[in-house]
């Protein structure tokens, strides 16, 4: 009797692989720990041990694994069933989500490419003998493949070599694309020990007398920390005592000045303001009273707070309690890169039990955070992520709190699977016994709907913190204004005169337009040719800073262009326009004004998002331009103007969520002014003043909203009633697109019958070359989605079985957002 193993393997296939194991190996092996195997004719892949049988498989002759790369299982049990529920319902393979689970640096494979850490010292790290092969190979060459490391070597078993590097923090592995994401580490200095008694500092300060920039310096030392008892910083020290830090350092190699780090956001707060007791008011203690209350007959409670009602303080006051019991918090962002002020929050209330994951840390980091959290270690007891923080292996996970779960960023669109995290993350509760709080000003119709029917349980919180009241919602006709001549460029007289005002207050103001770049079209006044992208179905774009016409969804651009391409008229205008011609009008009309512009444009770099961010909270910018990034969740104090500058190309979007797109944008965007005891201003710009959303907007009338569009999808067929399934079939050749689309069509008409839609092109239906057509599927309520999508697979397995659409992509995706 032989024994085997089921592993899964990080590749798009509907399988599992049985490999051969020995009897030493069977008393090592459990399920969730990683093995090296072979797969094909010469790769190595690292797969997950899902089970252990004695049944060989009938079609192929197991293979032997490789190697057993951990002591220990690194995946968890309800992880694994995680896992299957993922692929089950987002109708992917689930080694597509193994791959999204798992940080790079734990899914080795032999294309992999190997290469040094740029801070790494391979000469400082012992090393062993085949380890050093590897760093010296790398010192000759930028990068090795696992293959040519294999030959290096002479064995097959390298990946446990490779290990150790990463561990030793000599190599890292090619899945490292961004820079690591780590808090700043500042720079901080003490005196030695050994010249604190007083003795011993008369006979330094003596010494010193023959350098008076040291000597100096140390009575500088002496001063502050008389003042202060918080670390001193290095820049603080040059500064206070008129010494260039060459001094400073003369004074660290003589070791009478030790030297040491500090994580910048460990210190930033004062330690005696910290609140060991989070106190709420009023209302937000009835609220999280009402949620304890609802935690005893569900697990699921959507908290439905007005914009600065203080719905975190509530998160904040659930989480201490969840922590006290020992349990892990899972606190999902909608997207981390502007949640700086909520990180530094709540790591100045819960201190070192706070830890951040997300996509943009470097492989190694990642990994680090998985295993504090897999060993449930007291610093990963609260975890502050984006959407794949879901995937995290918690051992004792008792609250996740799901922040603005309105937003469309928590649904995961490429590659699959294809998953939304705010709906997972109840699967992800009920598997580990945990509570669910999703929070929102403007709750997705969907959430509002569950809640309003049973399935979750509904608190609001609909007073501001503070009784500070709501923003004010002018809304400005732009069609009068045009006609009475009282339009500027693309400003009202109105929002003009309240921005001046506003400025001359020394308070700040937030223009949003959805829409980045100078002006969407370039359009020739004699033939009306206008430039397109040559990879895409799209105008391209002017952008004034580099002076380029760019397209935004493949990334081509050429230089502006000095007369018409089809007809060489030197007569171009422009139509339309985005956040870089608001910032440019603006300059013009207020010079003295500090104008700074948010938008996918500025913020590419790295740390791009937070500059921005915190030079407008230092007040270094009076007027802040951008798109959508404005609206999630930013808390700045002094921004009393909110202006849309166009309301009309949100309302105006093909899709049947447009309506609740816009409201919740220009909700959110005004939920920015008014912060404190001033009152906010809004001032909607729009063509259609009358239409029932800019209406509801003005009357922060969440619920009329709600009724009106309940009733539309319920007419139309849609979600929440109807669940979705969009199929996207996508090849770089027309015809095929267009036959694979009707054949994928007829065959679900014939099952699915009037519940399918389409074929139909999309809006744009051609990107980077490629051919896009769509089709959806409406499932009725009494429908099993169970036996709805067995239908679905067995189509795509007959389509996939057809030679001639072998090129042919299609992408399955469950409740598209």
């Amino acid at each position: 009797m032989g024994f085997y193993i089921n592993v899964l393997l990080p590749l798009p296939l509907e399988m599992q692989f049985t490999y051969k194991i020995s009897q030493a190996e069977l008393e090592v092996l459990t399920p969730g720990m990683r093995v090296a195997v072979p797969f094909g004719k010469s790769k190595v892949y690292t797969g997950i041990v899902v089970s252990i049988h004695n049944n060989a498989p009938q079609k192929y002759e197991a293979k032997e694994i490789e190697q057993i790369l951990d002591d220990s299982a690194i995946i968890t049990k309800n992880q694994l069933k995680f896992w299957n529920w993922i692929s089950s319902y987002y109708m992917c393979a689930e080694g597509e989500v193994l791959k999204a689970a798992l940080p790079g640096g734990f899914l080795l494979e032999s294309e992999t490419l190997i290469q040094l850490l740029p801070s790494g010292n391979g000469e400082d790290a012992q090393l062993d003998d085949q380890e050093y092969l590897i760093y010296e190979a790398l010192q000759r060459q930028s990068s090795l493949k696992i293959q040519e490391i294999m030959q290096l070597l002479d064995k097959k078993t390298v990946l446990p070599v490779i290990n150790r590097l990463v561990s030793k923090g000599v190599v890292v592995v090619n899945q490292e694309i961004f820079e690591q994401y780590k808090p700043k580490l500042i720079r901080y200095v003490k005196l030695n020990e050994k010249h604190l008694p007083e003795n011993e500092m008369h006979l330094l300060l003596d010494e010193l007398s023959k350098a008076p920039k040291q000597k100096a310096v140390i009575l500088t030392l002496f001063q502050l920390q008389a003042r202060s008892k918080k670390p001193l910083e290095l820049k603080e020290l040059s500064k206070a005592s008129g010494t260039s830090t060459a001094v400073i350092k003369s004074l660290i190699d003589k070791k009478i000045l030790i030297e040491f780090h500090l994580q910048k956001d460990r210190i930033e707060f004062d330690i005696e303001e910290v609140d060991q007791q989070m106190v709420l008011n009023e209302w937000q203690q009835s609220a999280f009273t009402e949620i304890t209350e609802a935690y005893k007959d569900t697990d699921v409670c959507l908290l439905h707070g007005i914009t600065s009602s203080g719905k975190t303080e509530i998160y904040i006051k659930l989480i201490e309690q969840v922590i006290k019991e020992g349990k892990q918090v899972l606190y999902l962002l909608p997207e981390i890169a502007l949640t700086a002020q909520l990180v530094s929050r709540l790591q100045s209330f819960f201190g070192e039990q706070v830890l951040v994951y997300h996509s943009k840390y470097s492989v190694n980091e990642r990994m680090e955070v998985y295993n504090h959290v897999l060993n449930n270690n007291e610093k990963a007891k609260i975890i502050l992520g984006a959407r794949s923080a879901i995937f995290l292996p918690f051992q004792d996970l008792g609250l996740i709190v799901v922040d603005e779960e309105h937003e469309t960023t928590f649904k995961q669109f490429d590659p699959a699977p294809r998953y939304n995290a705010r709906d997972a993350s109840v699967v992800l509760a009920k598997l580990h016994d945990a509570k669910v709080l999703m929070g929102s000003a403007t709750p997705s119709l969907e959430s509002y709907y569950n809640a309003t029917h049973n399935k979750y349980a509904l608190v609001s919180l609909d007073r501001r913190f503070g009784n500070v009241l709501p923003p004010e919602i002018e809304i400005v006709d732009l069609k009068e204004k045009y006609k009475k001549k009282r339009m500027t460029g693309h400003f009202s007289d109105r929002l003009l005169e309240e921005i001046k005002f506003t400025l001359e207050e020394g308070e700040q103001v937030i223009l949003f337009q959805n829409r980045r770049g100078y002006s969407p079209i370039l359009e020739c006044l004699t033939c009306g040719h206008s430039p397109q992208c040559p990879n895409c179905d799209v105008s391209l774009t002017y952008h004034n800073h580099s002076n380029q016409l760019r397209c935004h969804y493949c990334g081509y651009h050429m230089a502006m262009q000095k007369q018409c391409m089809a007809c060489e008229s030197v007569e171009l205008t422009t139509k339309g326009f985005g956040t870089e011609q608001i910032e440019t009008e603006l300059r013009s009309l207020l010079p003295e004004a500090r104008i700074g512009r948010m938008d996918l444009d500025t913020t590419r770099g790295k740390h791009g998002h937070q500059k921005i961010i915190s030079a407008f909270e230092q007040e270094s910018i009076d007027v802040l331009v951008g798109t959508q990034m404005l609206s999630k969740g930013l808390d700045f104090r002094k921004v009393r103007l909110v202006g849309i500058m166009n309301a009309d190309n949100l309302l105006n979007f093909p899709d049947f969520r447009a309506h609740e797109r816009s409201f919740q944008l220009m909700l959110q965007v005004a939920g920015r002014s008014g912060r404190t005891k001033n009152r906010g201003k809004v001032i909607v710009q729009t063509y259609n003043p009358h239409h029932q959303i800019v209406k509801q907007v003005s009357e922060n009338n969440y619920l009329e909203m709600y009724k009106e569009q309940l009733e539309e999808r319920y007419q139309y067929q849609y979600p929440p009633y109807y669940k979705l399934i969009k199929f996207t079939i996508r090849s770089k050749d027309y015809s095929k697109t267009n036959d694979a689309a009707d054949w994928i069509a007829k065959s679900l008409a014939n099952v699915f019958r009037e519940h399918v839609l389409g074929p139909e092109f999309p809006p744009v239906a051609r990107i980077r070359n490629e051919y896009y057509k769509n089709i959806l599927l409406k499932i009725p309520p009494n429908q099993s989605l169970g036996k709805t999508k067995k239908y679905i697979q067995k189509i795509l397995t007959s389509f996939k079985a057809i030679g001639i659409w072998r090129s042919v992509r299609v992408i399955t995706n469950v409740d598209p957002s």
